[in-house]
């Protein structure tokens, strides 16, 4: 399909011409999908104690189905990155997006725990896989100054998942989990709409092209890692103390600091979730478009470094209205650094594995801080004072991280240049 032929608008940018029609429907599609994604992700969340009893099993068992999906991720970023690098973005991103949903619907009729947990690992290696697709598809195929704002969008998607599914909760009552699963298969609308209103990525397209014309084949992904370890190791350190910040702070507060140590009712924890969930879009929206006026990596510092002075406003106050501000203002800064990690990520990687790199990162990193929930309950049962101390540490630490490792690669940053 050819938008261009549609919309005359565009937009020049590094010798390539850029169709806005296109572009815009490059940056929806790809919200779209994460944010499905991640709505996914958070139904089953919600429900793990309506589907323990409907299996008879106990919460603890059901508890599973997350970590499976969170160990399986990294394996879906490798494998989906790597054919997205070998035979293009679009077709790996709908068959991605075609995959989860399907399996999202046959969770909704698991016979036993055993079909549940398997389908719920088979979900990571699809959610693990989308993330650097996406990434790699928006990057490329839309001007390098909508970079910033674009990638704020796309990271927006996350939290917004969080919120949608909030509100499918809503109708538990009425469907039931395997009904709230059922719904969580629409996502296959981000695949029809992939389908026929994004092309592939332009930039891939050419590399492709050129490699035909010149008889070569791509560089293998043990050959770019060889060459470029340096940066791998960085990348992954990152994206651990990343991860680290966001479930840090994020895991454990509802249900375990807001409801049972700080005693706040039902319907306070719904409101301050919902806020700070809004926050955290304003937040990876304002870093984002930041990032394109003064840098990725001095937007990631800045914010990173905002985030130590609200600590204690965050975990120390008590009454509902200061803890609501100070998670606003910690998801504002946990989640504006991130707004920025889908061009900062992008960028920094070799052309030639560009939907491998950016999502190995993030999903290694990701399962490295998996461990966050039983750092934080260790450290508050050592400290002997609750979890509020363990929540400060544990988020101050990683965001002073990210601090530093951000401003040691600025220079790096600014003349690195990957093996291709």
């Amino acid at each position: 399909m050819n938008d261009m032929a549609a919309t005359p608008a565009t937009i020049t940018g590094q010798a390539q011409t850029y169709d806005v029609a296109t572009s815009r429907h490059v940056v929806a599609a790809s919200l779209l999908a994460w944010l499905l994604d991640a709505c996914d992700f958070f139904i089953v969340l919600f429900t793990l104690d309506d589907v323990a009893r409907s299996f008879h099993v106990s919460l603890q068992s059901i508890l599973l189905a997350p970590t499976l999906t969170l160990l399986t991720r990294p394996i879906g970023a490798f494998l989906c990155g790597h054919a997205a690098d070998r035979y293009g973005r679009k077709p790996v991103m709908i068959t991605t997006i075609i995959v989860y949903s399907a399996i999202e619907i046959l969770s909704a009729f698991a016979p036993n725990l055993a079909i549940f947990l398997l389908l719920r690992a088979l979900f990571g290696v699809a959610l693990g896989g989308e993330w650097g697709v996406g990434t790699s598809l928006i990057m490329e195929s839309i001007p390098p100054s909508w970079r910033g704002t674009a990638s704020g969008i796309l990271q927006a998607g996350y939290p917004a998942g969080y919120l949608l599914a909030s509100l499918v909760f809503l109708l538990l009552p009425f469907v039931g989990w395997r009904g709230l699963f059922i719904l969580g298969g629409s996502a296959l609308l981000a695949a029809v709409y992939i389908w026929l209103r994004v092309p592939e990525s332009p930039e891939w397209l050419r590399r492709r092209h050129d490699q035909t014309a010149r008889a070569t084949k791509p560089p293998s992904l043990w050959f770019i890692v060889r060459n470029n370890a340096a940066l791998c190791v960085f990348a992954i350190t990152l994206m651990t103390a990343f991860n680290f910040m966001s479930h840090g702070s994020q895991d454990l507060y509802p249900k375990i600091f807001l409801g049972l140590e700080r005693h706040l009712p039902h319907p306070s924890i719904t409101l301050i979730v919902v806020l700070y969930n809004i926050a955290a879009i304003v937040g990876g929206l304002f870093f984002g478009v930041l990032s394109q006026k003064i840098s990725r990596q001095y937007s990631i510092a800045l914010a990173a470094l905002l985030t130590l002075p609200f600590l204690p406003l965050w975990a120390l106050s008590h009454s509902p209205f200061w803890l609501a501000v100070g998670a606003v203002c910690i998801q504002f800064c946990v989640q504006g650094a991130w707004g920025v990690v889908p061009a900062y990520l992008s960028e920094l990687s070799p052309a030639s594995v560009r939907a491998t790199f950016p999502g190995l990162a993030y999903q290694c990193g990701n399962l490295i801080a998996a461990s966050n929930a039983l750092l934080q309950t260790a450290l508050a049962a050592w400290f002997g004072t609750g979890l509020a101390p363990a929540m400060m540490f544990t988020v101050g630490t990683a965001a002073t991280m990210v601090l530093t490792l951000i401003l040691l690669n600025a220079r790096l940053y600014g003349r690195y240049r990957p093996i291709q």
